[in-house]
């Protein structure tokens, strides 16, 4: 493609750095550079329309984590790693509100819910509580992070569900909102985002880096990270990454709701919560993790009748209502559920792997993506 010599100057060369991915992660790491540059040339570059992972399909959960999801993570994964990892997304959660303040992502803090329709696996989960608590309370500094909520269960109107345990510390966001004002935070400092900008691969020359678009065009930049999280295996060779499509359905509004929280079914793969006197509801990727584990946004029959027959039958029985949309985002998921923050050349640092948490860990995972480029 052959551009002028205004575009060269003002909008592809001589950035000081250039991010790959305006999501959550890519955004905030513009925004920490800038902060600690101010007369920074920062460029990022999106390869869609919108933000084409997560960030803007996500279902809005704060994502602090449910008894069962960590019970399934130590099983798995060291101790202080699943720990870690909790604090992370507790700190990030904090990090995010200071950034734009609550009002700007519309955080709500009522909770999350954790929902059973299986005794001995509620109890299992329940005689953690104590334990959990202990390991949670240097972090969020609350005597009871968890707790068993019976009440919530006949309050909710669902069926099946007998059993729950509430997370004191969740909350849940606007998606929209949050991107939005965020989006207008790095652009309000100057930071220029272009979007329908397709990579397909980098170099790094040492003196400087190189991006290299679909179309042929060159982009020329001091340094380079690269915050595609489920799409880190197109641009760079790194193994324990893999797509993670979470498929989504919400309901047109529904009178008298009853449902407040953000509620968590069969270890985090089921989620949903209200929005606007509708029901979101998603997951089901468990249904079949080889089909899922794409790059492709699309829904399946499979995962969708099996939302919707969970929804009619348990989450709003004997009550009406309709599908009103359905979408799918991508994820990047792992063996284990702390992010990859590292160099992958002198000039280029990569942020990938959010596990799904990116609401939570996503500004603080691009801090350190900035703090790892400088201290390199």
């Amino acid at each position: 493609m052959q551009l002028s010599y205004w575009e060269l100057q003002y909008f592809i060369n001589n950035s000081d750095l250039l991010v790959i991915g305006s999501g959550i992660v890519g955004l905030n790491a513009a925004i920490s550079y800038k902060k600690k540059n101010p007369k920074a040339d920062v460029l990022v570059v999106e390869r869609g329309t919108l933000p084409s992972g997560a960030s803007t399909k996500n279902a809005g959960f704060a994502c602090f984590g449910s008894v069962s999801e960590l019970v399934d993570d130590l099983g798995k994964m060291d101790e202080g790693i699943v720990w870690d990892t909790v604090e992370l997304r507790y700190k990030g959660l904090l990090r995010l509100k200071s950034i734009l303040g609550e009002k700007a992502m519309d955080y709500k803090p009522w909770g999350g819910f954790e929902v059973f329709d299986n005794k001995q696996e509620f109890e299992n989960c329940a005689s953690r509580i104590h334990e959990f608590n202990l390991s949670a309370y240097s972090i969020t500094n609350l005597k009871e992070t968890y707790k068993v909520n019976k009440r919530k269960i006949v309050s909710s109107g669902f069926k099946d569900f007998k059993y729950c345990i509430e997370n004191v510390a969740e909350g849940q966001i606007n998606t929209g909102i949050m991107m939005r004002n965020l989006i207008q935070l790095a652009q309000s400092m100057g930071i220029l985002i272009l979007n329908n900008i397709h990579v397909s691969k980098f170099k790094d020359s040492g003196s400087k880096a190189h991006v290299l678009l679909t179309d042929g065009t060159e982009l020329k930049t001091k340094k380079i990270i690269i915050a595609t999280n489920g799409f880190a295996k197109e641009l760079l060779k790194i193994k324990d990454v893999a797509p993670a499509r979470a498929q989504v359905i919400i309901t047109e509004p529904i009178s008298n709701l009853k449902i407040k929280g953000a509620f968590h079914y069969q270890q985090g793969y089921y989620y949903f919560r209200n929005i606007d006197g509708r029901v979101l509801f998603g997951g089901g990727r468990n249904l079949d993790f080889k089909t899922e584990e794409t790059t492709e946004l699309g829904l399946t029959k499979l995962v969708q009748d099996n939302l919707e027959l969970i929804l009619k039958n348990q989450i709003l029985p004997n009550r009406k209502f309709k599908i009103e949309h359905r979408w799918s985002g991508i994820m990047g998921v792992g063996s284990e559920k702390r992010p990859i923050i590292k160099h992958v050349s002198p000039n280029v640092v990569c942020a990938v792997r959010m596990g799904g948490m990116g609401v939570a860990i996503g500004s603080l995972v691009g801090e350190m993506a900035v703090n790892e480029m400088l201290a390199g």
